[in-house]
């Protein structure tokens, strides 16, 4: 049941206060109560905003998502670790499965809904296959080692140049030097 930002404060005033409001019909008294404390923890561990209705849920990133299931594992509890990041444990719990089944790759964020017929809309080069973890920590490596391969190229670019530069200098001193001996023969 959705409940205005109004009704809550209402709600979390009063249970501060030792009294309950009135149970909505068709809630159970005990389960309506539980969620009068949640939205006390909720309001406590962040601010009141997190209470309001949100027009479009927030997008979380793979590495957010982690962030949050590591500390679960770590031994944190479901509910603790949900309200401080102001999520539904239900949805916490959602990703802790998820990562333990398929690893980091149950964490990134998949397109929804049915596929295309069109089969020209079926290559999509934005979201390339799910790679493995040992795939991912190659994938790094690989480009450490390019990334360090681009500097000592650029490294042996700079040497060449210095070469060259070297070069023409010493080609440009023997033709001086060879016009100023040429110059002392014929005043000879």
């Amino acid at each position: 049941m959705r409940y205005t930002l109004e009704f809550k404060k209402k709600a979390i005033d009063m249970y501060r206060k030792g009294k309950w409001i009135d149970t909505p019909e068709g809630v159970s008294q005990k389960r309506f109560r539980a969620e009068i404390r949640e939205w006390v923890r909720l309001e406590e561990q962040n601010s009141i905003d997190v209470l309001k209705h949100n027009t479009q849920n927030k997008v979380w990133s793979a590495e957010d998502k982690y962030e949050l299931v590591a500390r679960v594992i770590a031994g944190e509890s479901y509910t603790s670790v949900a309200i401080s990041a102001g999520i539904n444990s239900g949805l916490l719990y959602q990703w802790v499965r998820k990562y333990r089944e398929q690893g980091y790759n149950g964490l990134v964020n998949t397109k929804k809904g049915r596929p295309s017929k069109n089969p020209m809309k079926k290559v999509n080069y934005n979201n390339p296959r799910k790679i493995e973890e040992s795939e991912y920590e190659e994938l790094i490596r690989l480009r450490a080692e390019n990334q360090y391969i681009k500097a000592e190229i650029e490294v042996i670019k700079k040497e060449i140049a210095l070469r060259e530069e070297k070069e023409a200098a010493q080609l440009k001193a023997k033709k001086q030097q060879s016009s100023k001996n040429l110059v002392k023969k014929d005043s000879q």
